[in-house]
């Protein structure tokens, strides 16, 4: 089964470098998402979106896309910090449910905020399934989410320090130069990620059941498009029906 899935998947790259399921006409949260990438070309000269997509298409050369986890594929474990400082397992999180992880590159990026806090509306038909929703960045705890944000949270946020868990996954990459100089000018990545390097993980989802095994993955390099909310409830929820 996962040799075929490997064939159907290496086609999808050759098509365009995405892994993913079909969404609904209904869901709407990459319609959010294209709609903030039409006001930044509004915004945006034409050489600094020309640098934009170059730099999309270097990650998608890079081969990230290939090294990356996939379906069939045992999940590592790791424990990470949370928003308030606290350690978080995956391997706990497992023997509750599925788990949902999904890579975001921080607080900073505009549309990473649309995504989880769609995902954060969402949380509780997750929770149904007893599924628990992990979002992890490489950015410091100090770095991101306010006090009342961090309270309001129904999903897990962790902080990947240097990047060593998105490793494991195969899902970081190296900035192209002009990209990481527009971001370190922005954002200050050096100080938000505590890494000198310029490294981010892909936009990426996957859902694991609890034998560990990664039973959905979406793996895009391009940072404005993401895994439809409603594929992610629909793995969820296949994993529910296998265990009954």
């Amino acid at each position: 089964m996962k040799r075929i899935y490997i064939v159907v998947t290496s086609f999808l790259l050759m098509m365009g470098g995405v892994i993913n399921m079909p969404a609904s006409a209904q869901d709407t949260v990459n319609n959010k998402l294209q709609a903030k990438k039409a006001t930044f070309a509004q915004k945006a000269n034409a050489q600094k979106q020309a640098d934009y997509e170059e730099g999309i298409k270097q990650v998608r050369a890079s081969g990230v896309l290939e090294r990356a986890k996939t379906v069939g594929d045992k999940a590592p474990d790791f424990t990470l910090s949370n928003a308030v400082g606290a350690n978080f397992s995956l391997q706990n999180a497992l023997a509750n449910g599925p788990v949902v992880l999904i890579w975001y590159r921080g607080e900073w990026c505009p549309y990473c905020n649309i995504y989880l806090n769609e995902v954060q509306k969402q949380a509780d038909e997750f929770s149904q399934y007893n599924a628990t929703i992990i979002a992890v960045s490489p950015a410091m705890p100090s770095q991101s989410w306010g006090t009342q944000d961090k309270q309001d949270l129904k999903i897990q946020v962790l902080s990947d320090k240097g990047s060593k868990v998105a490793e494991e996954y195969g899902v970081v990459y190296t900035l192209p130069p002009k990209i990481a100089a527009y971001y370190q000018q922005a954002f200050d990545l050096t100080n938000v990620n505590e890494d000198e390097r310029s490294v981010l993980p892909l936009s990426a989802s996957y859902v694991i059941d609890q034998n560990s095994t990664i039973t959905y993955a979406y793996l895009n390099a391009d940072y404005r498009e993401r895994a439809e909310i409603s594929d992610l409830l629909r793995a969820v929820k296949n994993i529910s029906k296998e265990n009954k």
